[in-house]
């Protein structure tokens, strides 16, 4: 069963940082190319970064350019979000998923995981 687990989220002040994990099981992710997205609450889900499986680059909504990196370690089955300098407006669910390549639409990805709570507040 292929299934992604989320973790490390949290509670943080405005400024903090926080490291995001997305481990695979049943399958190896770097086959594919896997994406962060977050909910902010009472909004649509939308796209924060992707890394490719073929090549590995890199994307990146604009509101978190320059404050995040998405990397992926291949030997632990697992990708990374590290976000700095966080913003109340990072607040929200952030789920991870796979896909073929980072240029498909949101509705192409798969194997949703359970999410991880980031709340940024004082």
């Amino acid at each position: 069963q292929l299934q992604l687990v989320e973790s490390g989220g949290g509670l943080v002040q405005p400024g903090g940082s926080l490291r995001l994990s997305c481990a695979a099981s049943g399958f190896t992710l770097d086959n594919y190319a896997i994406g962060w997205f977050r909910q902010p609450p009472g909004l649509e889900r939308e796209g924060v970064a992707c890394i490719s499986g073929s090549d590995g680059s890199t994307y990146y909504v604009d509101s978190v350019k320059g404050r995040s990196t998405i990397s992926r370690d291949n030997a632990a089955n697992t990708v990374y979000l590290q976000m700095n300098s966080l913003k109340p407006e990072d607040t929200g669910v952030y789920y991870c998923a796979t896909a073929a390549n980072c240029q498909v639409s949101q509705d192409e990805f798969g194997s949703w995981g359970q999410g991880t709570q980031v709340t940024v507040s004082s």
